[in-house]
């Protein structure tokens, strides 16, 4: 017996979504390995005192790549409006490849430096856009668990950087670890090849022959046309975010996104020095790093089912309470086995509450305004992203390295408040329209 013409294209949306997400991920887990490698291998690198580098400086180093990140993040929708986001994706893997090649071969701080701002710009760039692409091909219902699937591809490159560091530092040399981080160059030109632009994108830019071709090939539904954009249209996108009651509540995400960035950077750069300094071995500090991006993986998954069912901005301030609760913690002293299920508790509820911040914004955007409103959050939090690796190097200078755990987590508490406000004005406003609809329709 035949399948129905109805079954048939809902297989091929299938697959398309598939390959979309497929090679996101892949791109996203180098850019996790890029951006977790340099947090492995800084515990040796201050240990063998690479380049004269004190904890003060280290800190810097880790602001350099965030600071990259925040420019690449702010610049992303608009380049990506301009070129296409699956060209903008192809640039910033190759930009990040590159970079790390440039980190590899440094003869001091400063190259290095600027290698690891580089890296940044091409992370920063690519993490909204690879969200904004997936969302455009996320079966109905299910955007939110598609860009959690995507983000444990960020938490797998952390482990990656773990074993590489392990692997490598030793035997060979903490520079061979960035060598590896040059090896996503030879997956740019399969991500040109292989992933379809996005339909958003082609009808935008008046290519609807083209979108209307892919959308019926694969039982995608296609996006409404906005007309092409200019520059001023562009502006006025951002501009958008802040009419009517919607300024409120775009800062309230920005603000929650802050400290989201500034607990995951922070902690993905410190955790190991940190946990070094509690008296771990380099071995044990970097098995923490699996374990926390393990965390991560399950949060991801868990979280993007419950956002779906819950809404995003709920469970994300759930999630940061419970993040905050960890963290807390990591700077108690406690055995080995207990600080181990306090890290991969962390890692679960850390990553994936900053990430639903993402699925709520770009859930709540339209399909012509998401690459804008996306990467717009995403660069404001990279302003905490630049401040914690950057804080965690003070208090380590200063002696005060317990402190560390303990700021992180009251930033946990700030994005609970802000994440939290959204989520109940968002069911305000949802409450007021369904009331507004009432009364109309009574009428």
């Amino acid at each position: 017996m035949s399948s129905s013409p109805s079954a048939t294209a809902s297989a091929r949306g299938t697959r398309l979504a598939k390959l979309v997400v497929g090679l996101c991920w892949l791109a996203v887990l180098f850019d996790g390995l890029d951006m977790f490698i340099y947090g492995s291998v800084l515990p040796h690198l201050l240990a063998t005192k690479t380049f004269g580098l004190t904890a003060d400086q280290a800190g810097d180093l880790g602001s350099y790549a965030t600071f990259g990140m925040l420019v690449g993040a702010l610049t992303a929708g608009t380049v990506a409006d301009r070129i296409g986001r699956k060209k903008l994706m192809v640039v910033c893997v190759t930009l990040f490849s590159l970079a790390s090649g440039l980190c590899a071969v440094a003869g001091n701080v400063e190259v290095f430096g600027l290698g690891r701002t580089l890296a940044g710009v091409g992370l920063g760039g690519l993490l909204p856009t690879a969200i904004s692409m997936v969302s455009d091909y996320a079966p109905r219902g299910r955007a939110a668990i598609t860009i959690g699937v995507l983000m444990t591809a960020h938490h797998a490159g952390g482990i990656l950087s773990a074993y590489v560091a392990k692997w490598l530092i030793d035997p060979v040399g903490w520079r061979a670890a960035f060598w590896v981080c040059v090896l996503p160059l030879l997956f740019a030109p399969v991500l040109a090849k292989m992933l379809p632009e996005s339909l958003s994108f082609l009808v935008a830019k008046g290519r609807t022959a083209e979108a209307a071709a892919l959308a019926e090939k694969y039982d995608v539904e296609l996006p409404a046309a906005a007309g092409k954009k200019s520059a001023a249209d562009r502006w006025d996108a951002l501009v958008g975010l802040f009419r009517g009651g919607e300024w409120l509540q775009t800062l309230l995400y920005w603000f929650a996104s802050f400290g989201g960035l500034l607990l995951v950077y922070g902690v993905a750069t410190w955790l190991p020095t940190l946990m070094r300094a509690e008296g771990y071995e380099l071995a044990d500090a970097l098995t923490f790093v699996v374990v926390f991006n393990i965390g991560g993986i399950v949060g991801m998954l868990v979280a993007g089912r419950a956002a779906d069912r819950f809404g995003a901005p709920r469970i994300s301030a759930l999630w940061f309470a419970l993040t905050a609760v960890g963290v807390f913690l990591l700077g108690v002293h406690m055995n080995q086995t207990l600080t181990m299920v306090i890290v991969f508790l962390t890692g679960v509820f850390l990553n994936s509450a900053q990430t639903m911040i993402y699925a709520t914004v770009s859930i709540r955007s339209t399909p012509d305004s998401r690459a804008t409103a996306v990467g717009w959050t995403s660069g404001m939090g990279r302003f905490g992203a630049v401040f914690g690796p950057w804080l965690g190097g003070q208090l380590l200078a200063a002696g005060n390295g317990d402190w560390g755990f303990t700021a992180f987590a009251i930033t946990g508490v700030w994005s609970m408040v802000f994440i939290g406000v959204a989520a109940l004005r968002s069911a305000k406003q949802g409450a007021q329209n369904v009331s507004e609809q009432e009364l109309v329709g009574s009428h």
